[in-house]
């Protein structure tokens, strides 16, 4: 019996090493040639720019991937997708990774075949008001019209704050953004909810006066977000995540797109092993040892992107909070290359 169930553990063992192995969606992606990213088309996070090429956060994470691939971080075709319809296009492979400033939660890690890979962005939810309202507290807005998102975590998160502190509110469900800040500035809703960032950034583009408006400084909920991937292929999910995690070593290692050659000369053993210098990170991986080299050649560091993206380089200019490295009073963190 003892040798039976030794046997049996063995090849269960086996099949999961070979399913770890199989890599679906690495090689799909691999074979075509390219990555199909689903984005959101918000200022800061993923929009066009003048030339009709993608920019923005969520953007940089895609093309880090491609660059971790492919060696090329251009390699990357886009959808906008809306919040109800994300989930569904990643579930149905019309794209290969979400990258979308999506909350990761327990439900959707554990309901809808999809898995977080890691967060890239730190942000809480809010809501804006006319400052003309003088409203300096969401307890003020007991009984107020906000319009939110359907079909969202926002939509959830502003029911239960609401619910919590024995207050009401009438919402107004509408999923296109121009439309939400349309019926804010008409006075059909008191108020509007979301993630702080995405309102920041679509106040300055949305709204005919943005001065006129402001963010009210109580946050609803935390916003952990970060790009997600099918279940079932854990090589796909590696090179996706492993790809954040360079982007935020190097920043952490001070190795930036415009240093990264003469970084390789680096005695720093973390430098090395990131760089490729010291062989055998990319393995594992099923890529070659340049793969986070390529990364911040072509993106550049986290730093670098959220600057470029969100921050002082930006017409957005965010201030990262949060979104400092840890070593800055922040949460981001990188996962050690080793």
């Amino acid at each position: 019996m003892r040798k039976f169930l030794s046997s049996a553990v063995a090849a269960t063992l086996l099949c999961v090493a070979s399913g770890a192995q199989a890599g679906v969606t690495f090689d799909a992606v691999k074979k075509k040639g390219f990555l199909q990213c689903g984005f959101a088309g918000i200022p800061g996070f993923s929009v066009l720019d003048s030339k009709g090429e993608w920019t923005g956060l969520d953007v940089d994470m895609c093309r880090a991937v491609a660059a971790a691939m492919f060696g090329d971080a251009s390699k990357v075709k886009g959808n906008v997708l809306t919040a109800q319809a994300k989930f569904t296009a990643l579930q149905s492979g019309e794209i290969d990774m979400l990258s979308r400033n999506t909350t990761q939660t327990l439900t959707r890690d554990t309901t809808l075949g999809l898995i977080g890979v890691g967060v890239n962005f730190y942000d809480a939810q809010g809501l804006i008001v006319k400052k003309a309202m003088n409203v300096k507290s969401v307890k003020e807005l007991d009984g107020a019209t906000i319009c939110v998102q359907p079909g969202t975590t926002t939509e959830l998160n502003l029911a239960d704050y609401f619910r919590s502190r024995g207050l009401t509110f009438k919402p107004v469900l509408v999923e296109n953004y121009d439309e939400n800040f349309r019926l804010l500035e008409s006075g059909r809703c008191d108020a509007y909810t979301n993630d702080k960032s995405n309102t920041a950034a679509n106040m300055r583009t949305r709204l005919a006066k943005p001065d006129d408006w402001e963010i009210l400084t109580e946050n609803l909920s935390k916003e952990p977000l970060g790009p997600m991937v099918r279940q079932g292929d854990e090589q796909w999910f590696n090179v996706v995540r492993w790809s954040l995690n360079a982007m935020l070593e190097a920043e952490e290692y001070g190795i930036t797109s415009k240093n990264v050659d003469e970084m390789l000369k680096s005695t720093n053993p973390n430098v090395q092993r990131i760089l490729g210098v010291t062989p055998g990170m990319g393995k594992n991986l099923g890529l070659d040892d340049k793969w986070a080299y390529n990364i911040i050649k072509q993106v550049g560091n986290y730093g670098e992107s959220y600057d470029r993206a969100m921050g002082k380089d930006s017409p957005l200019k965010l201030d990262r909070g949060l979104n400092k490295l840890w070593t800055q009073g922040g949460l981001m963190y990188g996962w050690p290359v080793r």
